[in-house]
């Protein structure tokens, strides 16, 4: 079945961002999600499940145990299961990225208190 943000669910995040669930399964979700300028998610961690992000439009800021990454659009970043992290977009325009989450995420995302 032919996936897009016009025929998948949509749900929205940290209070102002997007997200489209491409696929959910068991072993594997797909998400094509969108950040507004200057927004961020909480640090967190995944006892399970291993992400990797691709950007598709604009420049990515992750915050993984404490060290800072800059992703440029169409670059991917990997994150194992068991480490703190949070994606940030520190620009003035939307931040588009697919999280391929493997398992899914679901029940298995952990907020860190700083």
């Amino acid at each position: 079945m032919i996936k897009s943000r016009q025929n998948s669910e949509h749900y929205i995040w940290g209070g102002n961002c997007d997200s489209w669930i491409l696929l959910n399964s068991e072993n594997l979700s797909i998400k094509q999600e969108t950040m507004p300028p200057h927004s961020k998610e909480q640090l967190h961690f995944h006892k399970n499940a291993q992400q990797f992000f691709f950007i598709l439009k604009g420049k990515a800021t992750f915050v993984v145990d404490e060290e800072v990454f800059e992703v440029a659009e169409n670059s991917g970043f990997h994150i194992t299961p068991n480490i703190n992290h949070l994606i940030e977009n520190k620009s003035d325009v939307d931040l588009e990225f697919l999280v391929i989450s493997n398992p899914s995420t679901n029940n298995d995302k952990f907020a860190v208190e700083k």
